[in-house]
């Protein structure tokens, strides 16, 4: 039996993502350490706000933050006021910013569970000092972080609009100003028309903070970078950073291209998860037939066709079909046909020796040295990473590994 057959055990339906303690462990202390070398002297260390939304991008966001708590993680970033209580409930006790603000209604749950909301309009301020009230909490108890859009056009005040947010929080008792932040829409290029884009955030960003601390406002924890700043923008490392897809292992595109090997070679990251399933029926397909829905792959030899305990339901990305791969035994396997809900085809004529039972990995380390890159998988049918991730479901097991 090779090390990959022994590397878990799984019971029923034999699909699961494997997640590296020790690969996030690293990816952490990698990213803690670059973004505070020993040749700068700054009166604290930067932290390290850790993002665990989307169900800590596939990985277990309650799992993956007690984890990184552990290691050492300062902050946590979730989307709203359930993550954040779902990652309390495993007992995580680090500060959390619900980094896409909250809805009415959402305010108790917030304070309930100490989680700081982003403040992305000036009247959020009042209902959130109306809620601290009715619990009787102290004076600024109630930690809140400032969004400033500065030119995402997405979530957030306007730097214009800093003068209102001024005067509205100077009439809240209960709230506290932990930090203010914005988000980068495009960092990680360094070529063509958006080239410039970063850098005039960034500017925008500043002149607002300025304008908050001339109205006598702490701004508190000043933080832009998110994964690509980190790597290849140091002069936005600010005072916290925001690491997300690298958290977990894998560099963004960049343009030009060339920036991400020097982005891998500043910053090594490993992946954390394996996604992986086993063969469960091989068959011989001769010539020119047809496999799987409306035939839409025609073997153009006598064919080993292996189908996999896994489909789209579980997280494989239907259009891989006819264009992926996965690894089995160390050898790149095509996915052949239209991948289905449960099950997924893979050529396996050219791997030797290949049998009922052996792992197929769709992504990730497969045990035995080799890697099939999510970063790459993604890039080859026109998405992001973290689309992959996000969409191992609910059904696939995590098993977390050392």
């Amino acid at each position: 039996m090779t090390a990959q057959k022994k590397s878990v055990s799984v019971h029923g339906r034999p699909v699961w993502a494997e997640i590296s303690h020790s690969a996030l462990t690293h990816n952490l202390h990698t990213i803690r350490d670059f973004v505070n070398p020993k040749s700068e002297r700054r009166p604290a260390p930067r932290k390290v706000l850790c993002i665990v939304k989307g169900n800590g991008y596939g990985h277990g966001g309650p799992q993956v933050a007690q984890h990184l708590e552990r290691a050492g993680a300062d902050w946590f970033g979730v989307t709203a006021a359930s993550e954040g209580e779902a990652v309390r409930k495993a007992g995580v006790r680090k500060p959390i910013l619900a980094l896409t603000s909250f809805w009415p209604g959402e305010e108790d749950q917030l304070l309930k569970n100490r989680i700081a909301p982003a403040v992305i309009r000036c009247e959020q301020l009042a209902a959130l000092e109306s809620s601290a009230a009715r619990r009787k909490l102290g004076k600024r108890s109630v930690g809140i972080h400032l969004k400033i859009d500065t030119g995402m056009n997405r979530l957030g005040i306007a730097p214009t609009d800093i003068d209102c947010f001024a005067r509205q929080y100077q009439k809240c008792q209960r709230l506290k100003l932990e930090g203010v932040f914005t988000h980068f829409a495009s960092s990680e290029v360094f070529a063509g028309p958006v080239a410039q884009q970063t850098c005039d955030q960034e500017a925008s960003f500043h002149r607002a903070v300025e304008r908050l601390r001339s109205l006598g406002i702490d701004p508190g924890l000043i933080h832009l970078a998110n994964s690509a700043a980190i790597a290849s923008r140091p002069e936005t490392w600010a005072d916290m950073v925001r690491p997300g897809a690298i958290l977990y292992g894998y560099h963004p595109g960049y343009d030009p291209i060339e920036r991400r090997a020097e982005a891998e070679k500043q910053l090594p990251l490993r992946p954390v998860m394996s996604l992986r399933t086993r063969l469960i029926h091989i068959r011989n397909v001769p010539a020119g037939e047809g496999v799987g829905y409306n035939a839409k792959f025609v073997a153009d030899r006598p064919s080993k066709i292996a189908i996999l305990a896994a489909g789209y339901g579980d997280g494989i990305h239907r259009s891989l079909g006819n264009k992926g791969h996965v690894l089995v035994n160390g050898v790149l396997a095509p996915i052949v046909g239209i991948i289905s809900m449960d099950v997924t085809m893979a050529d396996v004529t050219d791997v030797p020796g290949v049998a009922l039972g052996d792992i197929a990995t769709v992504y990730g380390p497969d045990g035995d040295g080799n890697v099939l890159a999510a970063n790459l998988v993604a890039r080859s049918i026109g998405t992001v990473t973290s689309d992959l991730l996000c969409a191992v479901s609910a059904r696939v097991p995590r098993i977390y590994v050392s």
